[in-house]
């Protein structure tokens, strides 16, 4: 009985801590804080000469690109994105490649 209890005792923990990262990103909360990078990305995630297009973004390289930008791996001339990307939590970043990705490209 022991051993049953100490396995499922395991299993839970493993799974409350996979939760968040399951969970995925909500597009709604996502649309909100792109209310930031509308200046740069336009409205609707289209880019411009100047700003590459979020709209259509796969998730996974969106978050790895904002991940990228946080840690200073990634650095733009003008350090905007590295100053955006630094306040961002996971969720955030997850939720604004949520949305982004909602938009589909084209």
């Amino acid at each position: 009985m022991t051993i049953f209890r100490l396995t499922l005792a395991a299993a839970f923990a493993v799974l409350l801590s996979t939760g968040p990262a399951l969970a995925g990103g909500d597009p709604a909360r996502g649309k909100e804080l792109a209310v930031d990078c509308a200046d740069c990305h336009g409205d609707q995630g289209q880019g411009d000469e100047d700003s590459p297009a979020l709209a259509g973004m796969d998730e996974a390289e969106h978050i790895a690109a904002l991940k990228a930008f946080k840690s200073g791996e990634r650095v733009d001339e003008e350090e905007m994105m590295t100053m955006y990307a630094e306040d961002l939590s996971e969720q955030d970043m997850a939720d604004l490649a949520a949305y982004y990705a909602s938009l589909g490209s084209d």
